[in-house]
């Protein structure tokens, strides 16, 4: 009776914890099922939202008739859509790759080299992590203009290169390789780069992987600096373009939505397990 008692207080548990995974992924159900609804179909379900009636919306989980109308609008009639889609491409590889470029040897440093001032200069890196864009908004302006960068994909991609947090994440996973090991390869006369190339890298590649995914999954959404520093729409990441359609193409936005969301879902899916472990490695203690 007891194994009984046990097993349905875990089927309980269990519906408990899936029943708010329901409503989170409701929204994308919703999504994916909009974007092959017909015109008429969708204006029947949200005209509530549109129209100064006090009804509520209504949806269907499956259209009474799907349709790819959409889709075909979309991927070969909207060449403005190919743009800025390479437009988030180029930012977020340049991004990406710059980051890996400075932020991973500064991590090395902090982690591997212990000298006076370092730690302090590491909290100031954290101290900077923690300041939202709002705040240094004004100061990036300035400097970029000063530079004749603004309006240009350079003004977003040169002030995230130099981002803390892909060193935070790489600090942890270096800082988890015992350091026994670079002692070792310093006797058996390793130099320095190639330690930090044969071990630190194959070690601390966890933290190198989570930093990569978390930046992707940022800037592939980014918002805030296009619009402040981006005059040109024809520069605009395709984050960007999705406020620019009218509520009478709900069809198209939901569509559009919907192939936005698949680079970021399949990122996410590929690097799962890596950002699990450096999210572990950045709450490391000392």
């Amino acid at each position: 009776m007891s194994k009984k008692i046990k097993h349905i207080k875990r089927e309980f548990i269990a519906f408990l914890l899936l029943l708010p995974a329901v409503f989170v992924c409701l929204p994308i159900i919703m999504l994916v099922t909009g974007s092959v609804m017909s015109n008429g179909e969708l204006r029947q379900h949200l005209s509530p939202i549109f129209s100064d009636a006090l009804d509520y919306i209504s949806w269907k989980i499956m259209p009474d008739y799907p349709t790819f109308e959409n889709y075909g609008k979309l991927l070969f009639m909207t060449p403005q859509f190919f743009v800025l889609f390479w437009n988030s491409i180029k930012m977020v590889g340049c991004i990406l790759a710059g980051q890996m470029f400075v932020g991973v040897p500064a991590a090395w440093a902090f982690a591997a080299y212990q000298v006076r001032g370092s730690r302090a200069l590491f909290a100031l890196y954290v101290v900077l992590m923690l300041l939202p864009f709002q705040v240094t908004m004004l100061s990036s302006y300035l400097v970029l203009d000063r530079f004749s960068l603004m309006n240009t994909h350079s003004a977003i991609i040169l002030p995230a290169v130099f981002s803390t947090f892909p060193i935070f994440l790489s600090y942890g996973g270096f800082r988890a390789i015992p350091p026994q090991l670079f002692e070792a390869a310093r006797i058996d006369g390793a130099g320095e780069w190639r330690i930090f190339i044969q071990i630190g890298i194959p070690l601390g590649k966890s933290g190198l992987l989570s930093a990569i995914v978390l930046g992707f999954l940022e800037y592939w959404n980014l918002m805030e600096q296009p619009l402040a520093f981006l005059e040109d729409k024809a520069l605009w990441p395709l984050s960007l373009y999705l406020p620019e359609i009218s509520w009478t193409q709900a069809g198209f936005a939901l569509c559009a939505s919907f192939i936005t969301l698949i680079p970021a879902a399949f990122v996410f899916v590929l690097g799962q397990d890596y950002l699990e472990q450096g999210i572990i490695y950045s709450g490391l203690k000392e």
